[in-house]
């Protein structure tokens, strides 16, 4: 894996040599391996090496086709290259290295742009063609490579990390105030928008087009669950079990030490199953396993990872998170560029840090939730949605939002969870799961921004991201088109900033097998009976996996990556939280009445009340803040 950076200067000189370098090393924990510049009058890339493919110098970056025409900075891996190397081959074309990278720039002086249909990996990356003066920017189609940018002045600037972007004063440093609250709203800001205004994320499965003329921004792929399979469960099953299979063999060719994250949920244990299924296949060696637990009981699942560690002769690791959250989270933080507040942060984290001592390449279950139907919300979701359906519309619209009112009055937690179902079940289906899976409640935020941030706001809401996307789904059932939403909007903008975040700040590769875009297109067909089965989440993976794992993986409830946090916030993180909520505000203030923050604290601090994941958020902002934006206040 690997950070890439650079810009355009067709009207304006954006930087040197140096430059280049200054931007590189910002990601310099992306790459850590090699790094290296290309600069032109109008272009200029940078790339920071980790070594996976091909270890020789001849996979330096950027590379350069051999007729110099194209050069290319690329972040990912393709894992389809060696075929369509081998198709390449045939057609006349003669490799100098063994790498991906070169099978790209291949690609695009053969079929240009094109090349994004052929590749299935997960990448983001920046093709210069000196003979178009154009740059060709892309990212993968699920989102797993990050991939920022700014158009100022009809020029470009792009990076794989916004850090390396802010070293050019070009660059404006603008409080987005939506993004601030999409942030507390989803614990993430969602694509495109970043917390700057000015600068976006490239959104999954599009490209971008840069020259003298402007900037285009075209997708070049989406998930399409309009085409419904009549397979049976048997034939369902065994094509699910092939691809998963084919999936997670394409992701073990390394030339590194390579291993897995085992939580010991059902997607990372039969991830794991299947890793070592293929190793007997092949070397025959152990599959190196990593897990991560907590002291607290309820949040720990060492014990399940350990069962399918011993079931598979895996060479099993685990690390306890104790006492050493608070002395590390600022350092863990600071890899986030923008604020992010989802608490599994940390121990994603440390199983990373776990696994780089171990291995340069982990192999991952994420995807798994969001692609078959496995969260808890998915429950939740359709009970409230059944609830909908019988209840008559007059009843809900009129009179659940006044009982919304009376529960929400009565200060305790229970009353509170009454409240949020009452006005779910008041509109429509969209917005419910909105308002079900939002991390702050409309009236929360009300009585917590100030009046200046309420002007500015106007009658901006959050909650357009989800609905907006749950009805651009052109499946025709409710779950198909939560299932989308998420996959467009959690998925890329949580679960995978997360996971790249962290795993690069220990310059750690993390694959993930059940997110290759050919089994997100055969489950998008899959009906939802087979993904929610009376009940059952993930239903139709749990039978492609039983014959690999226990009931005792497969059938127990689902814990998540969780943490204790309201405990944290009570004991090891009070300190620093009552530093940055309460002492120094700097930039909570600014969006927040300092009088609300100091009664959300007394109320979490005095067990009154169970204010967490809003503290947490507010924790998280107010750090990024002074990592980010203090100087610029001074």
């Amino acid at each position: 894996m690997c950070g890439i950076a650079g810009f355009t200067q067709f009207h304006q000189q954006q930087g040197s040599i140096d430059t280049l370098k200054t931007m590189g090393n910002q990601i310099f924990h992306r790459g850590p391996d090699a790094g290296s510049e290309y600069l032109t009058e109008s272009v200029g890339l940078c790339h920071r090496r980790l070594a996976i493919i091909d270890l020789s110098d001849a996979g330096i970056q950027p590379m350069h086709s051999s007729d110099e025409q194209v050069i290319i900075s690329f972040n990912g891996e393709i894992y389809n290259f060696l075929e369509l190397r081998e198709e390449l081959i045939a057609k006349g074309i003669e490799f100098k290295t063994d790498t991906d990278t070169e099978v790209i720039i291949a690609l695009y002086q053969s079929i240009g742009i094109k090349l994004l249909d052929k590749i299935n990996g997960m990448f983001a990356f920046a093709i210069w063609d000196n003979i178009k003066q154009e740059l060709f920017l892309a990212r993968d189609r699920i989102g797993k490579k990050p991939l920022y940018y700014s158009f100022f002045n009809n020029d470009l600037v792009f990076a794989s990390e916004l850090k390396a972007m802010l070293v050019l004063p070009s660059i404006p440093k603008d409080i987005r105030l939506d993004a601030v609250h999409d942030f507390f709203a989803y614990q993430y800001i969602p694509d495109p928008k970043t917390i700057f205004q000015g600068i976006y994320k490239l959104e999954p499965g599009h490209y971008l087009t840069v020259n003298k003329n402007g900037i285009k921004n075209k997708q070049y792929w989406d998930i399409s669950f309009s085409k419904q399979t009549e397979q049976s469960e048997p034939e369902l099953i065994k094509e699910l079990q092939q691809l998963v299979g084919d999936c997670t063999a394409k992701r073990m060719v390394s030339d590194v030490p390579l291993g897995a994250f085992l939580s010991g949920g059902v997607d990372s244990s039969g991830i794991v199953a299947l890793m070592a299924e293929q190793a007997e296949k092949t070397n025959g060696e152990a599959i190196t396993t990593c897990s991560i637990g907590f002291d607290e009981e309820k949040f720990d699942e060492t014990k399940y990872a350990a069962i399918v560690a011993k079931q598979y002769g895996t060479n099993h690791h685990k690390l306890t998170v104790q006492e050493n959250v608070e002395d590390n989270l600022e350092h863990i933080v600071s890899f986030f560029d923008e604020p992010f507040a989802d608490p599994s942060l940390v121990p994603t984290y440390f199983v990373s840090q776990l696994a780089r001592q171990k291995v340069t390449v982990a192999i991952s279950g994420d995807g798994g939730d969001e692609v078959f139907a496995g969260y808890e919300k998915y429950s939740a979701d359709h009970m409230e949605n059944n609830l909908r359906n019988k209840i008559p519309s007059w009843i809900r619209t009129n009179i659940f939002p006044a009982l919304a009112n009376v529960a929400r009055s009565i200060n305790i937690n229970a009353c509170q969870r009454a409240s949020s179902l009452l006005t779910s079940l008041s509109v429509e289906p969209a917005m419910g799961f909105y308002i079900s899976n939002s991390f702050i409640k409309d009236t929360t935020w009300q009585t917590l921004i100030n009046d200046k941030t309420k002007v500015e706001l106007g009658d901006y809401h959050p909650s357009k991201l989800t609905t907006d996307f749950y009805h651009k789904c052109d499946g025709k059932d409710h779950l198909s088109r939560i299932l989308y939403t998420d996959m467009k909007t959690y998925l890329p903008g949580g679960i995978l900033v997360k996971v790249d975040r962290m795993s690069m700040a220990n310059s750690l590769e993390v694959r993930a097998p059940l997110l290759d875009y050919k089994l997100i297109e055969f489950a998008a067909t899959v009906p939802s009976k087979y993904k929610f089965n009376k009940g059952e989440k993930k239903y139709l993976l749990k039978e492609a996996f039983k014959k690999y794992l226990p009931d005792d993986i497969l059938y127990r409830k689902k814990m998540g990556f969780s943490v204790p946090l309201a405990s944290w916030l009570r004991n090891e993180l009070k300190e620093l939280t009552e530093a940055k909520l309460v002492e120094n505000p700097s930039g909570l203030k600014k969006i927040f009445k300092t009088s609300e923050i100091n009664k959300l604290w007394t109320e979490h601090i005095e067990k009154v009340n169970d204010h967490s994941t809003v503290l947490w958020s507010m924790l998280m902002f107010q750090m990024w803040w002074d990592k980010y934006m203090t100087e610029e206040q001074a």
